[in-house]
């Protein structure tokens, strides 16, 4: 079994916020980093935010495990595609 994760930031600003999961997102990791869900006016769904910059997420999510698999950018959105190997219980 495998964990996978979305982490993200827009607008290229280093300090945070950076969102961190959707609605979907294990609870228990959230509240690890520390997330709060937040739903935006007009969207249908909800994100988890996180008011530390990337750098310090990613740091907390290695410290769990997770790995960057890939990184990218999008317009002024920053993205990293993030796994753990799980066993299966």
């Amino acid at each position: 079994m495998a964990g996978r994760l979305l982490v993200f930031e827009r607008f290229g600003t280093e300090t945070g916020p950076t969102m961190v999961g959707d609605e979907f997102s294990d609870p228990s990791i959230m509240s690890y980093l520390g997330a709060r869900k937040t739903t935006i006016l007009g969207n249908n769904f909800s994100e988890y935010h996180v008011d530390e910059p990337p750098r310090l997420v990613l740091d907390k999510l290695e410290k769990l495990g997770y790995k960057v698999v890939t990184m990218t950018g999008v317009g002024q959105t920053l993205v990293w595609c993030l796994h753990k190997e799980t066993s299966d219980l």
